[in-house]
């Protein structure tokens, strides 16, 4: 075999940003919070994503989650132009190919656990379409739900959970549909220390038993450290 046949390939870019740039009117004038950002996802990484308050880190998750549209520049999903796409292939994007986990967990408070995980089924299917379904779904989300210790909550409402049961709740949501890439922005700021520790540990298991494209904001050195690369932000630009 040749040498250039033995050459490992290179990795597979599965999301990312190209000459984004970001603003929002103020008054009578435009404030550019993002400056032409550059940055690459690849396939099966652990990367953190680290900068100060204020930095535009969320601003660009947002973007890079199709939940907020660029003033210019491109995201690139699985190849895609994400924002060249129609609306509804982009929603649908975000349901089946992004899972999101966030600071604040973001749970419907009047659902329980189970239905809070189900959710993304609920919303892709339509009712008619998803009551078909329901025990398969619900099936699935029960065995993410037990994986990750909540055996005993799946009918509680988030308002009766802690908050590290929350945010395992609000993983198991985020994994539901088995997505390649999972974007979690600051998912343990809001839990003390121990727990947090816990809610992490469960994380990095799924990213290496998926082999997710894991992409963690996060302010913590030691948890960067923890990632196979670093990246900072800091005032609307990726150094």
């Amino acid at each position: 075999m040749s040498e250039q046949a033995q050459a490992v390939a290179p990795p597979v870019a599965l999301l990312s940003a190209v000459g984004i740039k970001k603003s929002f009117a103020v008054g009578d004038r435009q404030l550019e919070i993002l400056h032409g950002v550059d940055m690459q996802l690849y396939a099966g990484e652990l990367l953190a994503l680290m900068g100060p308050s204020g930095a535009g880190k969320s601003t660009l998750l947002h973007i890079l989650g199709l939940l907020d549209r660029p003033t210019s520049g491109q995201v690139f999903l699985e190849g895609q132009r994400a924002f060249e796409l129609p609306a509804e292939r982009r929603a649908w994007l975000r349901n089946q190919r992004l899972g999101f986990v966030f600071q604040f967990y973001h749970l419907i408070a009047e659902l329980t656990a189970l239905e809070n995980v189900v959710l993304p089924a609920m919303i892709h299917q339509g009712r008619g379409a998803y009551r078909r379904d329901r025990r398969a779904h619900e099936h699935k989300a029960e065995e993410l739900l037990v994986r990750f210790g909540l055996k005993d909550r799946l009918t509680h409402r988030p308002t009766t959970l802690s908050g590290g049961e929350r945010q395992r709740v609000a993983m198991a949501r985020a994994l539901f549909h088995d997505p390649p890439i999972v974007i979690a922005d600051e998912p343990v700021g809001n839990l003390d220390s121990a727990t947090g520790e816990k809610v992490l540990e469960l994380l990095f298991e799924e990213q290496a038993r998926r082999k997710l494209s894991l992409l963690l904001v996060t302010h913590d050195e030691r948890l960067a450290a923890r990632c196979q690369r670093q990246i900072y932000m800091d005032a609307g630009q990726i150094s």
